[in-house]
């Protein structure tokens, strides 16, 4: 277990905070380094070891890569065995036990014992950053970072390492040598912590509550109120991870980091391309530069971007997590693209934006459901409840529950656009909005504390994956 919320935004990170600033500004880096490493073993500090070596290797990965850079054929020798290493060390820590299921399903004969190991919190994340870094070096496109602690701190960095963004070594690269902090930027950051913060706790752990509810109340909560759960959990999963992300984001600015955005309201989407250009876009970018276009994107025509795109989304299902429904999720959403390349989206362009908004937001819902539900019998079984398998009416209790979160869900579907955003531009030259902006940033850290205060250990959705 990491830090708890409360204990990381009342002790750890004002004493981080000190200590950074106190620093000479050339040791920054090695403070940040030591900072990082006693972050991540504050619950896993056997898993440290498995990060200190990812950093080695891929460290010493981008020398040779870098020594050996205009001969091809050994660099490209010493490239497939680090991708080879880091992808043997993901797959061993997370998917051995889906590997050793799937032979005993097709080979039932062998009988192999199934092994259950302890997936270490944010290697999908920190290995995809590493293996970013020395494909770059072989590609030429970033110098080798022959300052080990630099390397390290970035393959380490807190405030994203266990789930996301995914910072490409290409978009921070001078940022870790060279970092000019300021006032301006570090108050930013705190405004940005805070609506992550707010995002995560006001916002996503309630919608969890409503879920959790409405999951629990099986067939009392008829096709009503099954919409209604699951429209929750697809409120839930957008503030919990683009929470994080704005957290990450803002605590990486108190630091003098510029990472980038991950999110951009995706719910406003008018088709699932757009969708899938505005929700996790950090992970989206990973595949599209390191599989998509290496395997010929879409400049060998339409069956070799048909078989490219299939790669690419059952791998991004399949980085989610060792569980089936998240292989038949990427599927899903492969099928969903192709369909629109082919000629879905010439036809959406044609009609109402609104029909595009409605088309997209069910198929976003449904592939939440299947993103959520592992055992598929359950799956299916919610999926006929939304169809009225149960009847349609809610119970009494459940309805009086629903009911009495109808205003926050209103709420969480207003943040869902830019309507704020928009409304804060508008005004924020204006005098009286100094203040204002002050006292919603005190605003959302009192209500935040009093949540965190009032409430068990909740982390993130993404901690997981």
């Amino acid at each position: 277990m990491v830090f708890s919320s409360f204990v990381f935004l009342f002790c750890f990170l004002p004493v981080v905070l000190v200590l950074y600033y106190l620093t000479p500004k050339r040791f920054r880096n090695i403070t940040l380094f030591a900072v990082d490493l006693v972050f991540y073993a504050w619950g896993e500090p056997v898993f440290v070891l498995l990060m200190l070596v990812s950093i080695a290797v891929n460290y010493i990965a981008g020398i040779l890569l870098g020594r050996y850079r205009k001969r091809k054929k050994l660099s490209k020798l010493i490239l497939i065995a680090d991708v080879a290493v880091n992808l043997g060390l993901l797959g061993f820590f997370k998917y051995a036990g889906l590997i050793g299921q799937t032979l005993n399903i097709v080979l039932p004969f062998l009988n192999l014992p199934v092994m259950e190991v302890a997936l270490p919190i944010g290697i999908s994340f920190y290995t995809f950053q590493t293996m970013s870094y020395t494909i770059d070096v072989y590609r030429n496109t970033v110098k080798v970072q022959k300052n080990f602690i630099a390397f390290g701190t970035y393959v380490s960095l807190f405030p994203q390492l266990i789930a996301g963004p995914i910072v490409r070594y290409e978009d921070v690269a001078a940022q870790m040598m060279d970092r000019h902090e300021n006032l301006e930027q570090f108050t930013d950051g705190v405004k940005v912590f805070l609506i992550g913060l707010s995002k995560k706790v006001l916002i996503a752990n309630e919608m969890g509550g409503l879920w959790d509810i409405i999951r629990n109340s099986g067939s009392q909560s008829g096709a009503v109120g099954a919409w209604a759960g699951i429209i929750a959990y697809t409120f839930q999963i957008y503030f919990d991870f683009s929470g994080y992300s704005d957290m990450a984001i803002g605590l990486g600015k108190m630091f003098g980091f510029e990472f980038i955005k991950n999110f951009d309201y995706p719910y406003i989407s008018k088709s699932i391309t757009e969708f899938w250009r505005r929700w996790h876009i950090s992970l989206g970018t990973w595949f599209r530069e390191y599989v998509y276009i290496p395997l010929g994107g879409n400049r060998k025509g339409l069956p070799r971007q048909i078989l490219n795109l299939g790669i690419v989304w059952f791998l991004t299902g399949l980085w989610h997590g060792a569980s089936y429904n998240f292989i038949l999720w990427g599927l899903y959403f492969g099928v969903i693209l192709v369909v629109e390349k082919t000629f879905m989206l010439k036809l959406l362009k044609k009609i109402p934006a609104v029909f595009g908004h409605i088309y997209s937001l069910i198929l976003i819902v449904f592939g939440w459901l299947i993103f959520y539900f592992e055992d598929m019998g359950e799956m299916g079984t919610y999926f006929l409840r939304m169809f009225g398998s149960d009847g349609f009416a809610m119970e009494e209790t459940v309805m009086v529950t629903v009911i009495s979160y109808l205003p926050l869900l209103i709420i969480a579907a207003l943040a869902s656009t830019p309507l704020a955003s928009v409304l804060y531009h508008k005004i924020k030259s204006r005098p009286v909005l100094c203040c204002m902006d002050s006292t919603g940033t005190a605003a959302a850290l009192l209500l935040c504390t009093a949540k965190l205060s009032g409430s068990t250990y909740n982390p993130f959705l993404y901690f997981k994956f």
